[in-house]
């Protein structure tokens, strides 16, 4: 596999777990690696504290200013050389050193005030066998008043050093437990996210299956039964199925209702030809009309697969800008008219389809507002309903100041070839065109009274998009 390939999306999301939980117990190992030393140096200045307590309360001095430790050892450590745990006493003639740092080359310390405190390391020193190591020093100041005068009274300082191969054999051992433990933990936690990865999955797994089973013709559309996440994307299969069923059976009706709609000019030819009695000029004209008849028929289908099918994930179009291409032309058709179109668009509102099917449903609506206005057309586009994740619909009306139309006719004016007029020029099927590019959007189209301008009132509702 190249690199450039995607990895599958079940692989992507178990690589990105496992190197999150990787650098989690990562973190967390040193965390805990952490806070384990710093409490290990914690205990060890206690430990040390406490033994430096222990000389100064149990030490003494004697006439001549020497240090005599404790008559009982504090530690048997401190009794032993090289034993990495030393104790060292300075005073201001001089300095004592336990039996333990006899051989050792260990840091010297300075006085320290009465009451300080002074903890440091890791220090470095030599041991008895010559290598080097490193040591931890406690340091506490303390006043010599044995007979409770002022001139008795001299500072001394306790120290007590102890290496660090305790410590740091402490931390090795809870390094070791530490790492086993978090890998342990880490294994087990990659196999149940593996697990639980695998089971989330799997609706998307079943919608391949279906997918597949749709591609088969097994089944007709995908089903409803899926995660609320997964909704969008089943919804919008579904759509695309419906809408490349629904063009397949409008390209397929076009052809029939055009074969079907020529069946009729063609006998009245084929009869006119073998008819030896008709004249030329008879011939001509029956020829004539029944081109013509053709030919409209045959615009009249074309027009009809033109603006019926839409792209169901089309880019979006501003409305504002064809409405005033369209409105352009139709005030120099009716120049004499001297017709008025008002504009109230919706700031930023726009369509989701063809741009001829835009055109075409602009075109007519505002060609049949022009030609029965008197004086004035009103276009109003607004947004229509909303849905939770899917587009707004859309809400296209035009209104005119005609003569109106009644209730009863409105039935009768959307069928195809029928005019409200027959005295006004047209093939009366713009608004037939209107009401099925409509349909194919799974919207609806209105008609009613003006209330702003009291003439008629084509009012266009497109449902809420994928």
């Amino acid at each position: 596999m190249s690199w450039g390939q995607p990895r599958s999306l079940q692989a992507r999301q178990l690589l990105a777990a496992s190197l999150g939980l990787l650098a989690f117990l990562a973190l967390a190992g040193y965390a805990l690696d952490r806070a384990f030393i710093e409490t290990a140096e914690s205990n060890l200045r206690q430990r040390l504290a406490s033994y430096a307590l222990a000389y100064a309360g149990k030490g003494e001095f004697a006439r001549n200013g020497e240090f005599i430790p404790p008559y009982d050892p504090i530690e048997p450590r401190f009794e032993r050389p090289g034993s990495g745990l030393y104790a060292e006493v300075v005073f201001p003639n001089g300095h004592w050193d336990s039996p333990s740092a006899v051989g050792p080359e260990l840091p010297t310390g300075a006085m320290l005030e009465a009451g300080q405190e002074r903890f440091e390391g890791p220090l470095p020193i030599t041991e008895l066998d010559g290598d080097a190591g490193e040591a931890y020093r406690y340091g506490y100041g303390v006043i010599w008043d044995a007979e409770r005068s002022v001139s008795a009274q001299f500072p001394y300082t306790i120290y007590i050093i102890e290496d660090t191969t305790l410590l740091r054999r402490q931390v090795a051992v809870f390094r070791e437990a530490l790492w086993q433990y978090l890998g342990g933990a880490g294994l087990v936690l990659m196999l149940m996210q593996a697990l639980v990865l695998r089971w989330s999955l799997l609706p998307l797994r079943r919608v391949i299956i279906e997918l597949k089973r749709v591609q088969r013709g097994a089944a007709s559309r995908m089903s409803e039964r899926h995660p609320r996440e997964l909704e969008p994307l089943t919804e919008s299969i579904n759509a695309f199925i419906e809408s490349e069923r629904e063009n397949l059976d409008r390209q397929r009706n076009t052809l029939a209702d055009l074969a079907h709609s020529l069946k009729t000019p063609l006998a009245v030819l084929r009869a006119r030809l073998d008819d030896t009695r008709a004249s030329e000029a008879e011939l001509r004209e029956e020829v004539d009309l029944q081109l013509r008849r053709m030919n409209e028929m045959v615009s009249y289908q074309l027009a009809r697969a033109a603006s019926a099918g839409h792209a169901l994930f089309a880019a979006p179009i501003a409305i504002e800008p064809h409405a005033e291409q369209i409105v352009r032309g139709l005030e120099k058709v009716y120049a004499s008219k001297g017709v008025l179109c008002e504009f109230d668009v919706a700031e930023g509102v726009q369509f989701h389809g063809e741009p001829g099917d835009l055109q075409e449903l602009l075109g007519n609506l505002l060609e049949n507002a022009f030609k029965w206005a008197r004086s004035r057309v009103l276009l109003t586009v607004r947004p229509g309903e909303s849905m939770p994740n899917r587009r707004p619909g859309l809400l296209i009306a035009v209104d005119d100041d005609g003569p109106g139309i009644p209730p009863e006719k409105v039935a009768l004016i959307l069928q195809r070839g029928v005019r409200g007029d027959e005295r006004v020029q047209g093939h009366g099927i713009g608004l037939a065109i209107v009401q099925d590019l409509v349909r194919g959007y799974r919207g609806t189209l209105d008609v009613s009274a003006s209330e702003e301008l009291g003439g008629a009132r084509f009012e266009v509702r497109l449902p809420p998009g994928l």
